[in-house]
């Protein structure tokens, strides 16, 4: 790979512990194979997959050796392409997921990607916002869209409406003509009703089994792990009706108690899709959907970054600026 360096600066953790493992080191830019694009990345979004496998949790049991570098998400502009007449080529703008610890990850100025998880960059988004959508959008559409299968007069109960991907799922559910409910904070309510939420719940004055019921799904990005909200909300199901679930390690018993209850659930984990993610840009083009930035920080500050995120109040997306 001439004109390029042999090293690159990363943010990389030596062995799994707390946000401040995580440090600045130079590593050999990541050689790409087969199908694979180099991107060179300017800005990495931060998920809380990420912070659980730095913390041992997460993908962590997949690692094999250290130092790893985290991050899934990027958007950043391709340096080399996998043959002359691919797509997408040099100069080019693009997005999508990395595979940790699979491949290595995207706090790092290079990054290398099969074709199926990249895809062009949104044209209206720039580098920061669109790095903050893939993991999260992908999520919320494989929930909403693939799952729930989204489609107009449904009625949708979406948990964490105001989060990376619960500030998604909700735009991507109304964009669709679903009738949406959204659970969050106090704080919050306005938002959710500005991101296409036909009704809001408080979760901290009303409990939502007390006002909705007979819906056809609901999104849960809590689980069990607060105030038992996965087993509450098979309650507010008609039957026949769908549970979507992603922190699916939160409750064990999901599948039995759902089927007692004669509705249907599943888990879901995300699938880096370069389809989806072109129907996502076409979405973000057109304005019918938008990305919320909480906050930005910079590569050197990445521990803060990974502390924001496990502080659970973010509202949308932390990002990571990682170059120019």
């Amino acid at each position: 790979m001439t004109d390029l360096p042999k090293y690159m600066r990363a943010l990389v953790i030596d062995r799994p512990g707390a946000a401040d493992e995580l440090h600045l080191a130079d590593v050999p830019l990541p050689v790409p194979v087969l199908d694979e694009l180099l991107v060179r990345v300017v800005a990495a979004g931060v998920n809380p997959i990420d912070a659980k496998t730095r913390a041992g949790g997460g993908v962590s049991a997949a690692i094999t050796g250290y130092p790893v570098i985290l991050g899934n998400d990027f958007s950043g502009v391709v340096v080399r392409a996998p043959y002359a007449a691919f797509p997408l080529q040099p100069g080019d703008a693009v997005y999508g997921m990395a595979r940790v610890p699979r491949t290595g990850g995207t706090y790092a100025e290079y990054v290398a990607v099969s074709a199926l998880s990249v895809a062009r960059k949104p044209a209206r988004l720039s580098h920061t916002e669109a790095a903050a959508l893939p993991v999260a959008a992908l999520t919320a559409w494989g929930m909403v869209v693939d799952m729930a299968e989204a489609a107009p007069g449904q009625r949708m109960l979406i948990h964490a409406g105001s989060g990376g991907v619960g500030h998604l799922a909700v735009q991507f559910a109304a964009s669709l003509g679903v009738h949406v409910t959204a659970t969050g904070s106090t704080g919050s309510l306005e938002f959710l009703r500005e991101l296409g939420a036909a009704e809001v719940i408080d979760y901290s004055t009303t409990r939502f089994e007390d006002v909705v019921h007979d819906l056809d799904a609901v999104i849960d990005l809590i689980g069990n792990v607060h105030d038992a909200t996965g087993s509450r909300s098979m309650g507010v199901l008609r039957a026949g009706g769908i549970l979507v679930n992603a922190p699916t390690g939160s409750w064990p018993t999901m599948q039995a108690d759902a089927a007692a209850a004669g509705i249907r659930s599943t888990g879901y984990k995300v699938s880096a899709d370069a389809r989806a993610l072109d129907r996502i840009s076409a979405l973000m083009d057109s304005g019918a959907v938008r990305v919320h930035i909480d906050t930005v920080f910079d590569l050197t500050d990445g521990a803060a970054a990974h502390r924001a995120v496990e502080g659970g109040h973010t509202r949308g997306k932390v990002v990571l600026r990682v170059s120019d």
